[in-house]
Order: structure tokens, then sequence, then C-alpha cells
């Protein structure tokens, strides 16, 4: 039997986005969104409120990266999640995050969060809150990587669960994408 919750923004999984933005004066920040997923073959698309401090640079710069949040990295990822900028100058410091400036957009990449998209802004609507980026290109630390391709098991990223507050890493594979139900044909 099925037990109705009602209306929540409840799926699995969620995967753990960072997000870096410059201010304008060059300053890197970062924070933490669950809400936001591919949303066409080359953009990205998230939920974040105006507020932020994230949402004032990206609007300032036009830019800004998408990191995948990784196991070993899960207090840091969670620290920007919980901190503003705007109340913590010294919140990548405090992270244990270091920075340099990706090379196709105005935005940072966290040097110990080994996989980003760097993307452009194409809208933001303060009301809904959602933002589209164009995403220009993705990169990867070698240190990631199998045979040329990004490999699970040493990005170990996370997922959220919404239900339980609670990082979750992805473990592993179960079934071939796009081959494995060819059987029921």
């Amino acid at each position: 039997m099925r037990v109705d919750f009602g209306a929540k923004p409840w799926t699995y999984p969620q995967p753990v986005y960072i997000i870096g933005t410059y201010d304008e004066n060059g300053t890197p920040d970062a924070m933490n969104a669950a809400w936001g997923g591919i949303s066409d073959d080359t953009q990205i698309s998230f939920c974040l409120s105006a507020n932020h401090r994230t949402v004032a640079n990206f609007g300032k710069t036009g830019a800004f990266t998408v990191h995948i949040a990784t196991a070993d990295q899960a207090v840091a990822c969670d620290y920007v999640g919980i901190v503003s900028g705007d109340k913590e100058a010294r919140k990548m410091e405090k992270a244990g995050f270091h920075t340099v400036k990706a090379p196709h957009v105005n935005a940072p990449l966290i040097e110990e969060l080994p996989m980003a998209l760097e993307c452009r802004v194409v809208s933001y609507d303060p009301e809904s809150c959602r933002l589209v980026g164009e995403i220009v290109n993705v990169c990867a630390d070698e240190r990631v990587l199998t045979d040329g391709k990004i490999d699970p098991a040493k990005l170990r990223p996370i997922v959220f669960d919404p239900v339980n507050a609670a990082y979750l890493a992805v473990g592993e594979p179960v079934a071939h994408a796009f081959h494995d139900g060819a059987a029921l044909r």
C-alpha cells in the first residue's frame, strides 16, 4: 500500500551542485543547490531565490560554474549551502576551497571538486527563481578519469535525500544504460 505525503519537492536522486561565481571585484563565492538539472542538450536550469549572493553575482558577470559535489568534500559542500557569503567574507577559505578562473567563462573553478560545467547565463526570472544557463564546457580533473572518461567510482558524487536531510554517496552500477532494457523487446 502506498502512503500519501502531499505535494513535496521530493525526487530521487537530487544531485548536489555547487555553483561558483565571482562578485564585481573578482572575489569567488559558492553555494549548494539541489533543485536543478539538465533542461536541454546544452542547458542546465536551477531554482535559486533572488536573495542569494550567487544570484547577484551572476547577474553582474553573466557566468557561473556548476561543480558536482563529492563524498570527500561533503562537509565543505554543506557548509557553502548553510553560510552566506554576505555574512562570512572568508566563506571559501573556511570551506577549504581554492579556486582558479575557468578558462571559458568569468567564474571560478573549485580545485577540490574535480568535475564542473562552465556556464553562461541565458536567463534568470526573479519571479519564478528559475536560472537557465548555457553549458559552454564540461571539465574534469584527470584524477577522476579512466580511459579518458569520467569515472563515477573515482568522482564519488553525492546526492541529496530531501526526506531524511542526508547526503548519500552514489553506489555501484546496476545495469548498462541503453542496452540492458533491450532484453525485454
